[in-house]
Formats: structure tokens, C-alpha cells, sequence
């Protein structure tokens, strides 16, 4: 009964140590409470907890264990979030009745309808074809469904149909250390390098050293070299979040191989297209931003761009100011990545999604269109046809 209460009372949050369990079963040897629940009770609060914050929570799992109550309703209710009540009303609709609903009509008519929302609502609405609400068929809310509209509210997708998402979003870093579940991502990346010896003489150069040293008439001459490194630079760009929560497992794979094979390699994070910033950390990614026009005075030209993304979003994010599904743009997402290519010339662009899908996404064609046609699918035979086309324009041959 008692290993029990121990382990009620961790799984509670009471930090209680198996240091301060043994201690309670030797006073209860020692007698020290004896057959009283009152002197019990403050033997056991002495011995198990060491910070007053947890009497209360305590209390409440003693007199669950030992008095057979039951756990009050009314904390565990109140510490449901309010977002998991309002998912109740969450829209469920079928394929037909998806296809009867209309878009407003384009970006300029939503932005415009939201400013007006925006001035006339007052109150909370659910499951409204209008106002800002909840579970209903408004381009404006969350939970519910429209062809094309804003979320607000909401966590996480649920149709993938937002245009723009009104909330602020926690995305997490690619792990680089990912166990490769197969070498062939690794043997694929290797026929990008390029071997060179730079830098100062840190390796033994084994043949020089015997030669050198038989015309010094036997005494040892030793002779270093340059460490022999892989020169290509690359500069990998991940797409993560949203839609690309589906191909996390793929992306880590490809990062831990790159982070192995290439000496000479940057990596940054986007949000479905490429805009006036990136950032190294998804923690940090509000508040330590990367110009792109940073990028391009920073790296030379020599560098080789490798973009890794489903391209499947809103064509608004990619050629209209201001489409960016989280922020306000200045200049469409094609304008910087035009730069981009502009700059540095060698570029690819790898997708995860299965090729057979892009002609039945606009977003993905004009990108396509963008990228000159350098668009990949994230498998094997694509990663292989994305080595060959950075290599064709490392040679010099015109893309």
C-alpha cells in the first residue's frame, strides 16, 4: 500500500525521493507514529515533502489513498485549456459538402472582408459562415473548414486550406545526429565532393617522407601536407512546420548525412517559401532573424543551394506582397529567392512529396517555374539527379 502511495504521490509532481521513502518505513519501524492516521499523516508530510508548495497537492493524494475519495473534479476541470472546450464544436464535413462551400474570391477580397470583420464583431460566434468564429464554414476562425481563408485560433492544421495563420507558432530544429537508417543517402551525397588540400601542412605525407628521406642518405626527413578535405560549400534551406510535419523523419535523415559528408556546410530554416529573413534556431526564430541580402553578402558565389521543402501552400505566399501565411511581406517570396538564384546560381530544389502529386498543386509548379525545373523529388533516384545537375553547374556548363 505504501509503494502505491509513492507512486501516487510522483505522479502527482511531488518530487519525492526513494531516499525519503526509506526513511518513512524506518520511523513506521521505529514506531514513531503509531497506530494514530492524524500522527501518520504529519510523520509522512515531515518525512516525504520538502517544500511547503506541495502540502495542498499532498494533501489531496493522501486523502485519496488512504480515505478512498476520490480525486476533486474541480481542479483537474480547471486545468483543461480553454482551447480543448472550444474544440468540441470542431466541423466535421463530408467531401460534398466541402465542395459547396466558395472561397471569397481571392486575397485582396479576404483581406478586405477581414478588416471589415474585424471592425463590426463584438461578441464570440460558433459555427458561422460570416463572422470570426469556431466549427463553422467562415473564411475566419478556427476549427472548421473553408476553401480559403485565415486562421485564428487554432491549434495546429487540420485541412491545410489557410491562406494565413493569425497565431504564433513553435516549430523545432532538425535533429543532426539521426542514426541513418541507410547508407545510400550518404554514398549519394559523396558525388558532390571535391577534394583539395588547404591550409597549413597538419597530415604526414608518407611517400614525400620516404623519398626525401632516401636522398638525405637515410636520415629521417619528414614532409607534411595540407589535410585533404572536401571543398564543395553548401547551403542547405529546411522548410519546417505545417505540412512538412510529415516529413520530419526524411529531413533529419538527409541533414545528419550532410552534416557528415560535407565540411563546409551552413543551414538555415524557412517557413514554406523563402522571404526578406531566416534563422538558425526554431526557439529563437521571433526574436534572431537572418537577412536573406545578409546571406548573400556573407557566402560567396561558389556556395551551392539546396532547398528542401514540399512547396505546397497558398500561391499567395510565393507571388503577392504580403502572402506570407505569419507575417506581412513587403515583396512576394519569388523576388527573394530570385535573388537567391541570382546570386549564387547553383541550386536545387528537393521535395518530399511524391512527384506524381505536383501537377495537382499550383504552388508547386511555380516553383517548379521558379527554380528553372531544378525541382527533385526527396527519394534516392532524386537525390541522385540533384548531385548531377549541381555538378553540371559547378563545371560551367550554362543552366
Amino acid at each position: 500500500m505504501l509503494i502505491d502511495f509513492f507512486f501516487m504521490l510522483r505522479t502527482a509532481g511531488i518530487p519525492v525521493s526513494v531516499t525519503e521513502f526509506l526513511t518513512l518505513l524506518d520511523a513506521l519501524s521505529r514506531r514513531v507514529a503509531g497506530y494514530s492516521v492524524e500522527d501518520f499523516y504529519y510523520l509522512s508530510r515531515a518525512a516525504l515533502v520538502k517544500d511547503e508548495r506541495h502540502f495542498d497537492r499532498f494533501d489531496q493524494m493522501f486523502g485519496v489513498h488512504f480515505q478512498g475519495l476520490q480525486a476533486l473534479f474541480d481542479e483537474i476541470a480547471g486545468e483543461i485549456p480553454d482551447e480543448w472546450l472550444r474544440a468540441a464544436g470542431m466541423r466535421h464535413l463530408s467531401e460534398e459538402e466541402k465542395q459547396q462551400i466558395e472561397a471569397l474570391g481571392g486575397w485582396d477580397k479576404l483581406m478586405e472582408t477581414l478588416r471589415e470583420r474585424l471592425a463590426e464583431q463584438r461578441e464570440r460566434h460558433q459555427g458561422g459562415s460570416k463572422w470570426i468564429g469556431t466549427g463553422g464554414t467562415s473564411p475566419f476562425g478556427a476549427y472548421g473548414y473553408n476553401p480559403e481563408g485565415i486562421r485564428i485560433g487554432q491549434d495546429g492544421s487540420r485541412n491545410r486550406r489557410a491562406v494565413k495563420v493569425w497565431d504564433r507558432r513553435d516549430f523545432k530544429n532538425l535533429d543532426d545526429s539521426v542514426e541513418i537508417g541507410t547508407r545510400n543517402i550518404k554514398i549519394a551525397l559523396r558525388r558532390l565532393r571535391q577534394f583539395a588540400r588547404q591550409g597549413a601542412a597538419e597530415e604526414l605525407d608518407l611517400d614525400d617522407t620516404i623519398r626525401s628521406t632516401a636522398r638525405n642518405a637515410g636520415f629521417l626527413d619528414l614532409k607534411l601536407t595540407p589535410e585533404r578535405h572536401n571543398a564543395v560549400k553548401v547551403l542547405l534551406f529546411f522548410d519546417v512546420g505545417g505540412s512538412m510535419d510529415d516529413h520530419v523523419k526524411i529531413c533529419q535523415e538527409l541533414f545528419s548525412a550532410a552534416r557528415s559528408e560535407f565540411k563546409h556546410l551552413e543551414y538555415f530554416y524557412f517557413h514554406n517559401f523563402i522571404y526578406e529573413s531566416v534563422w538558425k534556431d526554431n526557439a529563437r526564430r521571433m526574436r534572431e532573424r537572418i537577412a536573406t541580402v545578409e546571406l548573400m553578402h556573407t557566402y560567396g558565389s561558389d556556395h551551392k543551394l539546396v532547398f528542401i521543402g514540399d512547396a505546397s501552400m497558398s500561391p499567395y505566399e510565393i507571388i503577392h506582397p504580403g502572402g506570407s501565411v505569419e507575417h506581412w511581406n513587403e515583396e512576394p517570396g519569388a523576388a527573394w529567392i530570385n535573388r537567391l538564384l541570382h546570386t549564387f546560381g547553383s541550386a536545387i530544389w528537393l521535395n518530399p512529396e511524391p512527384a506524381q502529386r505536383w501537377d495537382y498543386t499550383p504552388s508547386i509548379g511555380i516553383t517548379r517555374e521558379i527554380m528553372q525545373e531544378r525541382m527533385f523529388p526527396l527519394t534516392l533516384a532524386g537525390l541522385e539527379q540533384g548531385i548531377k545537375e549541381l555538378q553540371k553547374a559547378g563545371s560551367g556548363v550554362p543552366m
